[in-house]
């Protein structure tokens, strides 16, 4: 970006406004006494005591020297006057602008911290500072999210590496059928990783508003939360999971039904997954005049709420609760929780009493 040319301060600017204002205003008064001086007779004038009495042009020559006078003091006191209330009035925006600088020198910590009763000013600064907020925040999430992605992206390579080092060392103790399985296990689990991201990925692009504005249409909500209930009944019954949806067709909003049909299968799938032998998942979808709420509750075992308050976290999974088909990616929740911030819904989540979770995703209409 190429730098811009010097210019006039604002601070100058306001100076000369001010100090334009009031001259102007000492010319409109030096006019006004040239029309009143105007009803004055021509010539000398005397008094009964003889004394000498001013004319028009006696008063016209003492009115012009001393408005000449006043309009140049009003000038100065204006220039004086107005770059002091210019550097009042733009001491707040200094101190925005230094707290900008800081930021663009790599502090995120600093804050405009404008004190003062509400006004213009103090609402740009208080703008301004939860602006830096949520960017300190969204890079903490963004170098988590790297530094796990990593993490998890390493773990099945190296495992895969170290089958394969172990093969190669002894070949003639390899048992291949067994070698192959867990190759492809592993491969299936960084397979699901990858397509895990790129979900993520291109659902935080569509909250960001750089997808293209995704379509939205009016959608029947239940018809999506009863077909990503099927794509899981198999992994249920397998589980011996007792898996119950209630009819819930007519319950529409306007939402993206891709992304929505998304998030309600990582939802069934999570309470699924996440569950012990022979427990259940229980879905109803409603809603009110202006969300429809799909709410997702499984058994399981007992989970902190400390825990349950970071499982939306991208690589998060719940400690202790039994696993089913996998051990999942750990970004399940993390994506619906994209999907419920791109449709300025949320995404709620609360242990169960007696184990296990309830999730309620709600969307406005």
């Amino acid at each position: 970006m190429s730098e811009r040319p010097a210019g006039l301060s604002v601070r100058l600017k306001l100076t000369l406004s001010y100090a334009a204002f009031v001259v102007v205003v000492g010319v409109a008064v030096f006019v006004l006494g040239f029309l009143v001086l105007r009803f004055l007779p021509e010539g000398n004038l005397s008094s009964e005591s003889g004394a000498f009495t001013p004319g028009r042009r006696d008063l016209v020559e003492a009115f012009v020297r001393y408005a000449w006078y006043t309009v140049i003091g009003l000038a100065a006191l204006g220039l004086g006057g107005g770059w002091f209330v210019a550097g009042l009035m733009l001491r707040p925006l200094t101190r925005i602008t230094d707290a900008a600088r800081a930021v663009r020198d790599g502090d995120l910590q600093h804050r405009a911290a404008l004190p003062g009763r509400r006004d213009e000013l103090t609402d740009l600064a208080d703008t301004f500072d939860a602006m830096l907020t949520r960017v300190g925040e969204t890079l903490d999430e963004e170098k988590r999210f790297a530094a796990n992605a990593s993490h998890e992206l390493r773990t099945p390579h190296a495992t895969m590496r170290t089958l394969l080092e172990v093969a190669h060392a002894d070949p003639a103790g390899v048992d291949l059928p067994t070698l192959l399985h867990r190759l492809e296990v592993t491969n299936e689990r960084a397979i699901d990783l990858t397509e895990a991201l790129l979900d993520l990925a291109r659902v935080d692009l569509a909250v960001a508003g750089r997808a293209g504005e995704r379509p939205r249409h009016t959608t029947d909500v239940g018809a999506l939360v009863t077909a990503a209930v099927d794509d899981e009944r198999d992994a249920a019954a397998a589980a011996g999971i007792d898996l119950a949806v209630p009819a819930a067709t007519g319950v529409v909003a306007r939402v993206d039904a891709t992304l929505v049909r998304q998030a309600v299968g990582n939802l069934v799938c999570n309470a699924v997954v996440h569950n012990v032998a022979g427990g259940w998942v229980r879905i109803a979808v409603g809603g009110d005049e202006t969300d429809v709420i799909v709410d997702v509750a499984n058994s399981g075992a007992p989970l902190a709420r400390e825990l349950v308050a970071t499982l939306a976290e991208p690589f998060v999974r719940g400690a202790g609760r039994t696993r089913g088909r996998s051990d999942g990616t750990g970004l399940g929740l993390a994506i619906v929780a994209s999907v419920a911030r791109a449709h300025r819904g949320r995404l709620e989540l609360w242990p169960r009493a007696d184990g296990g979770l309830h999730a309620r995703l709600r969307l406005p209409r």
